[in-house]
C-alpha cells in the first residue's frame, strides 16, 4: 500500500490508532475509583490531610468527635451572642452621637421645607 493506493484512503483502520487493550478488571477498578487508583488514593490522602488541618483549627478531635462537635456548637452559639453584645455596644455608642445630630438637622431644616 502506497500513498497513491486507493484502498489505503478508504480503510478506516489505517487512520485509527491501535486501541490499548486493558484487562477487564483494571477497567472496572478505574471506573469505580473515577480514575487511576494510585492517583485517586494520593488525592484522597492530600484532601484528608487538608480537611484534618481545617478541622483541627476549628477544634475538632478525631478521637472524641461527639464531644468535639458539642464543644464546637457551644462555641458557635456563644460567639453569636458575643457578637450581638459587641454589635449592641457599638450601636449604642454611635447612636449617642448620630441620633441627636440627625434630630438637630431635621429640626433645623423643618421650617425651610414647609415654606
Amino acid at each position: 500500500m502506497t500513498a497513491h493506493d486507493p484502498q489505503s484512503q478508504h480503510d478506516p483502520s489505517a487512520s485509527r490508532p491501535a486501541a490499548r487493550l486493558e484487562p477487564p478488571m483494571t477497567n472496572h477498578v478505574a471506573r469505580f475509583f473515577g480514575g487511576q487508583p494510585l492517583a485517586v488514593v494520593v488525592r484522597l490522602i492530600l484532601l484528608s490531610i487538608l480537611v484534618g488541618v481545617v478541622l483541627h483549627a476549628v477544634g475538632l478531635d478525631p478521637w472524641n468527635i461527639i464531644d468535639s462537635l458539642r464543644r464546637f456548637a457551644l462555641s458557635i452559639w456563644n460567639m453569636g451572642f458575643d457578637a450581638l453584645r459587641w454589635l449592641w455596644r457599638y450601636f449604642l455608642l454611635g447612636a449617642v452621637l448620630v441620633i441627636p445630630i440627625w434630630l438637630i438637622v431635621r429640626l433645623a431644616r423643618a421650617p425651610s421645607e414647609r415654606g
